[in-house]
């Protein structure tokens, strides 16, 4: 699935791919990232399908869930920073871990940034968008 939030097809936009097996908690973070026009959203439902959209689709920014089928965030995190190809997209895990345990084992993995659900709306936002500043300027 591919959002387009852009009002001006011409514009410069980033991609940012949503990985959650839940649908509701995939629609919940679309409907969050309506509040950044400047970002083109697509989706995922599980680990391996997140590999391919990365390869498809060269994302600036992955939003990861951590308990999925066929492969776990923590999975998809380690081969997204083993490989120099994708080393450098930024990644966020959102989960329902917040054991301290779970932040060590995250870290290792090499994510940018862990966020606790439920997810607010606005950090979430401010986040993503301070995140891809970032990038802009490396």
């Amino acid at each position: 699935m591919t959002t387009d939030n852009t009002a001006d097809p011409g514009a410069s936009r980033q991609t940012m791919l949503l990985v959650d097996d839940n649908a509701q908690n995939l629609e919940l973070l679309e409907v969050y990232m309506e509040d950044i026009p400047e970002v083109r959203v697509v989706t995922a439902t599980n680990g391996i399908e997140a590999l391919e959209r990365v390869a498809e689709e060269s994302p600036d920014l992955i939003l990861l869930d951590i308990m999925m089928p066929k492969m776990s965030g923590f999975e998809v995190c380690k081969r997204l920073k083993g490989d120099p190809n994708t080393r450098d997209i930024i990644v966020v895990m959102v989960t329902a871990l917040n054991e301290p345990g779970d932040v060590e084992r995250a870290a290792e993995c090499g994510t940018d940034d862990y966020i606790s659900k439920p997810v607010d709306r606005k950090s979430l936002a401010s986040l993503v968008r301070k995140m891809l500043a970032t990038r802009n300027r490396a």
